[in-house]
């Protein structure tokens, strides 16, 4: 099992191009299985959650080819569903593995879908799935761990209600209802950029969608949907984490294929810390304004709000911080488990429940740590940029999930990084 050796105290400089956004790549990879005609996708980046979603859906009847012979834009064509099942050898890798539930149920009309895994961040049933398809007419029935779905005279608009933001379950129900009969329409749906991505897609391929990006999103159903080719937008999350590695080492950094808007609340956020984030005709600049981090309260919320899957980057960021800073996490309720791995490096933090309280020092040291789920790994990684000494990341799988070369990237604009069986 591969680890990091990162020895820290260097000031990163030069650009870095944000790779294309995993969260947005598995529901379109996903989303191709509601046609049989091929669709292109480009920007697809090389991550092992990827790959695990390519081989569920080439094992239901996709295939798979990599236009140009190296990844990056992938055609994916699904002639007939070969297979209406999500086995659990597939789908314990990674919870995202659901999102096929709903394109098999709209196309084939059966599925059955193994309940999910994924990073052990705290409990994330997907109850608001279910009732979003059996609302849509669905039957559904869980038989030893798995869940079976029918509607064997095919799927009917409704509307549907989520009593809170479900960016799975938003997703899962309008890949439903582009082929259901009649009128859709979702409220209280997730805002995400990644469903208006997903949007985008559909509505390339023939779907009747309007309002993606909004609480209420309107769909009307078609007979069928055609091929299409579309780019996948850059990740935001990506795009954050290397702000702030910039921010923790004291550097400059171009940070390419990026909207500054993609960030949302924490645009905001980091600039009140002390960041000075500068846009330019394809991404921005992220450097401290004055040399000085002040520690910031933030809270996760729904987009925009401020992205859970920043929170334990931005708390590596309030290590180093002058005073002190309290991030409270409202979206999944475990997940500071990074919380005692960064106290390893001298960090000085307090858990409360649902929140913890920074207190800045003057500097972290190195130490082994030990990864424990994606993003607390990449809390670590910055951590380490930032500590005096050298730092041992173990258990890294869990960053080639969610970052494309991560530590190539990082290498390429001056950290001492290395990574060794």
């Amino acid at each position: 099992m591969d680890r990091l050796l990162i020895t820290g105290g260097v000031p990163l400089e030069g650009t870095v191009t944000v790779s294309g956004a995993k969260n947005a790549a598995l529901p379109l990879i996903a989303a191709t299985l509601l046609t049989d005609r091929p669709v292109e996708l480009d920007n697809v980046p090389e991550l092992a959650d990827v790959t695990s979603m390519l081989r569920l859906v080439q094992r239901i009847g996709t295939s798979a080819t990599y236009v140009g012979g190296a990844p990056g834009r992938v055609r994916l064509h699904t002639p007939e569903l070969l297979a209406r099942e999500a086995p659990y050898d597939l789908v314990r890798k990674m919870r995202a593995s659901v999102l096929v539930l709903g394109p098999l149920l709209a196309r084939g009309g059966e599925a059955r879908v193994s309940l999910p895994g994924g990073c052990a961040i705290g409990p994330r049933p997907i109850d608001l799935h279910l009732k979003a398809l059996e609302r849509l007419g669905a039957v559904i029935d869980l038989v030893d761990g798995y869940v079976e779905a029918r509607a064997p005279k095919g799927l009917a608009g409704a509307e549907i209600e989520f009593p809170q933001p479900s960016v799975g379950a938003t997703e899962n129900a309008l890949m439903a209802a582009v082929l259901a009969r009649g009128a859709t329409r979702i409220v209280g749906a997730a805002r995400e950029p990644e469903i208006v991505d997903l949007a985008l897609l559909l509505r390339s391929m023939g779907a009747r969608i309007v309002g993606a990006g909004t609480s209420v999103i309107e769909i009307e159903g078609v007979a069928r949907l055609e091929g299409a080719s579309h780019t996948i937008m850059p990740d935001r999350i990506e795009a954050g984490t290397y702000a702030m590695a910039a921010g923790i080492t004291g550097g400059t950094l171009l940070i390419r294929n990026a909207p500054l808007e993609l960030l949302g609340a924490a645009r905001e956020k980091l600039v009140e810390a002390g960041l000075e984030l500068v846009e330019t005709q394809d991404g921005f600049v992220a450097r401290r304004a004055d040399g000085v981090l002040e520690g910031v309260d933030v809270m996760t919320r729904p987009y925009p709000g401020f992205a859970t899957d920043l929170q334990a980057q931005f708390m590596a960021l309030m290590c180093v911080a002058r005073g002190a800073a309290m991030v409270t996490e409202t979206i999944f309720e475990n997940r500071f488990m990074h919380v005692p791995e960064l106290m390893r490096l001298g960090a000085r933090i307090t858990v409360h429940g649902g929140s913890a309280l920074v207190r800045g020092v003057e500097r972290l040291k190195g130490a082994p740590v030990m990864a424990t789920d994606l993003r607390a790994s990449v809390s670590l990684v910055l951590a380490a940029l930032a500590a005096e000494g050298r730092t041992e990341i173990n258990r890294i799988y869990h960053l080639d999930r969610g970052y494309e070369h991560l530590d190539k990237k990082l290498a390429a604009v001056g950290a001492r990084i290395e990574r060794v069986p």
